[in-house]
């Protein structure tokens, strides 16, 4: 990041004072900061500590004479390698992707042909209403990056996806950003983990799936220049910073996250999604009543979410399914990119004999109308290295 120059918007909201800790990051990596402050960001953290952390004059008006002769807003748009708007408010969205241009910072993202990166923050409902979701779905189409938001404990005292994502995860998706990879401002959707899915308040049924293939595909293509959307069921393994992170519990809230990162040009569904539910879960914990008897479980199939993507209206340019399978490896993962209508699957043998499934390595098998390429065991890091590759020619050709 070393003479790179970093624009740093700084809205408004409570998560502005993390904003302060992303300007150490960003200086201490050898970044210089140029910090433009909107009128609510200065609610929150004041021009004189965003100064002071920057080494930077703070820009806030648009008709400052002396600004305007100096540098003026376009060329300040401009110079930088980066536009990072941290936090960005629903409000601050919305202006985004209207194209509305009536403060300084709004101005100088309708003025610049420079790569814009976001980290949302505002209230959980306030990230769920359709008016967001449909300010964000054209902002990605704009080719406009994002970080975050997390799910967490918010000022307002609820608890849920809305919260900023921290200065590391942002300083990680800048480093990102500023790669010249293969990728760079293509996005790309990734699946991973197991979804629980609930019997009573305190048991469930799942996969044994550890996340590990997925984090390790969503690094890769990361680390190629994509932006990627990781959507992650309760797996045991962390997500990759410097990509946004969408944490889902059941099929159900996986299909709507994975709905809702839609379009994007590649997906890679990689979670381990339960093909059934239970219909009759209890609320309340279920307890013995000493008779012995089981209770009675009824099933319902979940969303097929591969199926729904591959063959949905949002249909990415490449799908890229997985298959684990016990027996028939090859025969049985063939049969299924036919049948949910993906272009690629991932095939790999999960037999406990193998120590694939929660282990370290995989050994796979890619299928595509091509036929089958069978891949030497290696490091599941390996693996996904290979996979980034081969997503990344696919899309160049």
């Amino acid at each position: 990041m070393q003479g790179k120059r970093i624009l740093l918007i700084i809205g408004g909201g409570i998560a502005a004072y993390k904003s302060l800790l992303l300007i150490r990051l960003l200086r201490a990596a050898g970044a210089a900061v140029t910090p433009v402050l909107t009128r609510a960001g200065a609610e929150f953290v004041t021009p004189l500590s965003v100064s002071a952390l920057a080494g930077e004059k703070v820009y806030s008006a648009l008709f400052d004479l002396t600004d305007e002769a100096e540098m003026g807003h376009i060329q300040l748009s401009r110079v930088a390698d980066l536009i990072v708007v941290a936090p960005a408010t629903a409000d601050f969205l919305a202006k985004m992707a209207q194209g509305r241009a009536d403060d300084l910072a709004s101005t100088l993202l309708l003025a610049t042909d420079t790569a814009v990166l976001v980290a949302p923050a505002m209230n959980l409902r306030m990230w769920h209403h359709p008016a967001t979701q449909r300010n964000l779905a054209q902002l990605r189409a704009d080719g406009v990056g994002f970080v975050g938001p997390e799910a967490g404990e918010m000022a307002c005292g609820e608890f849920g996806i809305g919260r900023m994502a921290e200065p590391e995860a942002i300083f990680a998706s800048i480093a990102a950003a500023l790669q010249s990879g293969p990728l760079a401002g293509r996005h790309i959707l990734v699946t991973s983990g197991p979804t629980h899915e609930p019997i009573d308040p305190v048991r469930y049924i799942a996969n044994r799936s550890s996340g590990a293939q997925g984090t390790a595909i969503a690094a890769a293509l990361r680390d190629l220049g994509a932006d990627v959307t990781f959507v992650t069921g309760p797996a045991s393994v962390p997500a990759p910073e410097g990509v946004r992170v969408v944490r889902v519990e059941t099929a159900a809230q996986m299909l709507a996250a994975v709905q809702a990162a839609l379009p994007a040009e590649v997906a890679v569904m990689a979670a381990a999604v339960a093909d059934w539910r239970v219909a009759n879960a209890s609320g309340s914990k279920m307890k013995k009543d000493g008779s012995g008897q089981a209770p009675a479980l009824e099933f319902a199939e979940n969303p097929d979410i591969l199926a729904l993507v591959s063959k949905g209206d949002a249909r990415p340019r490449l799908v890229v399914g997985f298959a684990a399978e016990t027996d028939q490896v090859e025969t049985y993962a063939a049969a299924k990119r036919l049948r949910k209508g993906c272009d690629w699957i991932v095939a790999n043998d999960v037999s406990p004999a193998t120590g694939i499934m929660g282990g370290s390595e995989n050994a796979v098998v890619l299928i595509s109308e091509a036929g089958s390429e069978v891949w030497p065991r290696m490091a599941k890091d390996a693996v996904a290295r290979r996979l980034a590759d081969r997503i990344a020619a696919a899309l160049a050709d």
